[in-house]
């Protein structure tokens, strides 16, 4: 019998979003809108980080460019970095490579929820700020095949989340791509 160091809250863990490291952001929005009828996705240049640290260092966090959209009520974000720079992004894919990169969670206990992921053997990848919350995704990637992100409950992002929700929801299917 395999047992878990995880508590028992863990069994019900719901992820909220999927991430996939994609080459070509644009032919990954187009593909996602053809062949899964998901959009609209809203498209980010940069995502800028404050207090990063990456594996133990400070560091920025890697230049990307993401999209973002929800299939229900399930995000799927869409991350391409177009630089071999070292980085999270780099650490489980090169460039021209895609895949799974991490599965997300709003945690109810940030850092208590971190430090379980540690504690188990999870390195932490990369910590900062983003918004003014925290976020940080460990490296579950040696048992799981890819890392879990771990969010700080955030009104901000909150509402930032609930609007692409919604415009999921009415989303009629015309422009694959829509901004806030």
């Amino acid at each position: 019998m395999v047992t878990s160091p995880f508590p028992e809250s863990f069994a019900a863990r719901s992820f909220m979003q999927m991430c996939w490291v994609v080459p070509d952001l644009q032919r990954a929005i187009d593909s996602w809108v053809r062949d899964a009828g998901v959009g609209p996705f809203f498209c980010f240049d940069g995502v800028q980080f404050s207090h990063g640290e990456y594996r133990g260092s400070s560091a920025g966090f890697p230049a990307v460019t993401a999209a973002i959209a929800y299939a229900g009520d399930l995000q799927v974000e869409l991350v391409c970095q177009d630089n071999d720079e070292p980085g999270i992004f780099r650490d489980l894919f090169s460039r021209g490579q895609s895949g799974l990169h991490h599965l997300a969670l709003i945690c109810q206990d940030y850092e208590a929820e971190r430090d379980i992921y540690i504690a188990a053997g999870a390195e932490l990848a990369f910590e900062g700020q983003l918004m003014g919350s925290r976020t940080c995704w460990v490296d579950t990637s040696p048992t799981l095949g890819f890392m879990v992100e771990l969010l700080e409950p955030s009104p901000m992002r909150d509402d930032a989340f609930a609007a692409m929700r919604a415009a999921a929801q009415t989303w009629d299917g015309k422009h694959p791509t829509a901004s806030f």
